[in-house]
C-alpha cells in the first residue's frame, strides 16, 4: 500500500477511536448525572473505602441433585449481616467457571426464599431455576424481610433502597470471590420489588452486565395516575414524599434515567398488559424513550421489552424467553 493511502488509513483509524473514546466518555459523563439524580432522592451510595470484609458466615447447607444451596450470611456493614441463599450447580465442566445471577424477592415475607423455591409462588423461583440451568445464584434479603431485622428508623441511610443497593454491591463482591464464578458474567433478575431492586442495582453496579426486570416499574406519570404515595414508605424513598411533594412532575428522575444509566448493558423487562401495579402504558412510555439512547451509545443489546397477556406475574414462557436472552448475553460479556 502506498505511504499516503497508509496514512489516510491511520488517519481514519484514529478518528474512530477518539470519536468512540469521546462517546464513551459522554455516557459515563450522562450515567453520572443521572446516579447523582437518584441520589437526591434515596441518598447517598457509601462509598468503597466504606466497605469491610465480607465475614461470609455459612449456616445450612443442602445437597440437591442439581446444586448445593447454601444459607449464608454476609457483613454490609458494622453491625448489619444480610441474610442470602447461595445455590452452587453440582455439574461442573474442568476448568471453567459459571455464569452468576443475583436474585432479588418480591414484596412477600418469606423473602429469599421464594426465588429459591422455599415456599412462595412457582412462577418466582427464579434463582433455583437459574441454579438448575448452570447459573451460580445469590439470593439475599432485602431489608425487613424473610430473616433480615432491620430497623429503618435507625438506619444511616435516608432509603430503604439505597440500602439495598448497597447490599446487592457487596452480594457482587461475594460472587466475585467464589471461584465457581465468572466474574466477568454477572446479572441481576427480579419481581416487583425485585423487578426495581434488580434496576437500581444495575443503574449503580456497572459490574451487572445484564438486568432483567418483571414488573418492576412504570413512568411515575402513570404510577396510580400520578399518586407516588406508594413510593414512600422507609422501605422505598422517603424523600418522595416529604422533599417531593409525591409529584412525579417535581422528581429529579424517572425510569427513563435508570434504563439509561444502565446503558450499553442490557436490560430484559417484561411489563404485562394487565399489572395492576404499574401501567404497561408508562412501560411503552419508557421503551420508546430509551431505545434512541441505547443506539448512539452503540450497544450490543437494544433493551428487550415484553407485554404478556397476564397480570401481576412472570409466566413459564417469559421467564424462558429470559433466560435464553441471559444465556446469550452473559457469553457474549466474556468475549
Amino acid at each position: 500500500m502506498p505511504w499516503r493511502s497508509c496514512l489516510l488509513v491511520c488517519a481514519i483509524i484514529s478518528c474512530a477511536n477518539s470519536a468512540l473514546i469521546g462517546q464513551e466518555a459522554e455516557v459515563s459523563a450522562r450515567r453520572a448525572g443521572i446516579l447523582a439524580r437518584m441520589q437526591q432522592v434515596m441518598g447517598d451510595l457509601p462509598s468503597a473505602k466504606d466497605k469491610l470484609p465480607l465475614d461470609v458466615q455459612i449456616l445450612e447447607e443442602v445437597r440437591t441433585p442439581r446444586y448445593v444451596r447454601k444459607k449464608l450470611t454476609y457483613q454490609a456493614e458494622k453491625g448489619d449481616r444480610v441474610p442470602a441463599y447461595l445455590l452452587i450447580p453440582t455439574a461442573r465442566m474442568p476448568e471453567k467457571r459459571f455464569p452468576a445471577m443475583l436474585c432479588l424477592h418480591q414484596t412477600v415475607n418469606i423473602g429469599k426464599g421464594e426465588p429459591v423455591g422455599l415456599g412462595g409462588k412457582p412462577n418466582l423461583r427464579y434463582a433455583e431455576e437459574l441454579a438448575e440451568r448452570g447459573y451460580v445464584t445469590l439470593a439475599p434479603d432485602y431489608p425487613s424481610f424473610g430473616d433480615y431485622v432491620y430497623d429503618f428508623a435507625k438506619s444511616p441511610h435516608a432509603s430503604g433502597s439505597i440500602k439495598a443497593v448497597w447490599n446487592n454491591m457487596r452480594a457482587v463482591d461475594l460472587l466475585q470471590a467464589l471461584p465457581e464464578v465468572d466474574g466477568k458474567r454477572i446479572g441481576c433478575i427480579g419481581h416487583s420489588l425485585g423487578g426495581h431492586n434488580s434496576l437500581f442495582s444495575a443503574a449503580f453496579d456497572a459490574r451487572l452486565q445484564a438486568a432483567v426486570t418483571s414488573c418492576g416499574f412504570t413512568s411515575f406519570a402513570k404510577y396510580f395516575q400520578g399518586n407516588l404515595k406508594g413510593w414512600t414508605s422507609p422501605r422505598y424513598m422517603p424523600r418522595i414524599a416529604t422533599v417531593y411533594d409525591m409529584k412525579p412532575e417535581r422528581m429529579p428522575f424517572d425510569f427513563t434515567d435508570v434504563l439509561e444509566a444502565i446503558a450499553p448493558r442490557a436490560i430484559f423487562v417484561s411489563a404485562p398488559l394487565h399489572d395492576g401495579n404499574f401501567d404497561v402504558s408508562g412501560v411503552q412510555d419508557v421503551a420508546r424513550a430509551v431505545e434512541p439512547y441505547f443506539r448512539e451509545a452503540r450497544a450490543k443489546h437494544l433493551p428487550q421489552f415484553v407485554y404478556p397477556d397476564c397480570a401481576h406475574d412472570f409466566p413459564p414462557a417469559i421467564r424462558a424467553q429470559a433466560y435464553g436472552w441471559l444465556d446469550d448475553v452473559l457469553e457474549n460479556s466474556a468475549k
